[in-house]
């Protein structure tokens, strides 16, 4: 059985699994939480699709469905990639009380996310090249494009407040 216990600390934190909800109140986890479902979602979604002769051709991050057979190496790359892109991310959130370390991961992940951005173009093309007729773009593509702005704004946000308390502590 699960102990599902929610309780009211004294200066009325709102404590859940020991997982405190004041972090959630900063507009860079916002983003970070998007970050981890957008890439979620990039990872069980088609990037590309495409009809050749009477088979369909699907790209997602895992593999590539080629006349019915798994086709997984090189494509697997984007969702190691993705998977350590969403690691980051859950790193970067409980991280929160280091402002510092939080940029490192943030740009970390941003390297990460790029190097996910590039694989996919890299597949996408090929296979459009390849099957010219009947290619297109899944949802999947732009998931994680979604992923790789949100994670932007939430490395920004992180370094004005960064910024925001040294202003602060140089004003005493």
């Amino acid at each position: 059985m699960f102990n599902f216990s929610i309780y009211f600390r004294s200066n009325f934190e709102l404590k859940i699994f020991n997982f405190e909800l004041t972090m959630w109140q900063r507009i860079q986890t916002v983003f970070l939480g998007i970050t981890i479902i957008a890439l979620s979602f990039s990872l069980v979604l088609p990037v590309w699709q495409g009809q050749h002769e009477s088979s369909a051709i699907v790209l997602t991050p895992f593999y590539l469905l080629q006349n019915n057979q798994y086709i997984y190496i090189p494509y697997c790359l984007t969702a190691v990639l993705s998977v350590a892109g969403i690691t980051l991310a859950l790193i970067e959130i409980r991280r929160y009380d280091n402002r510092v370390l939080q940029m490192k991961l943030g740009a970390l992940n941003t390297l990460i996310l790029a190097g996910t951005m590039v694989s996919v173009a890299i597949y996408t093309v090929r296979l459009a090249e390849q099957y010219p007729a009947s290619s297109q773009n899944g949802i999947g593509l732009y998931f994680i494009f979604v992923a790789v702005l949100c994670n932007w704004l939430a490395v920004r946000f992180i370094r004005r407040d960064e910024r925001l308390v040294k202003d602060s502590e140089r004003l005493r």
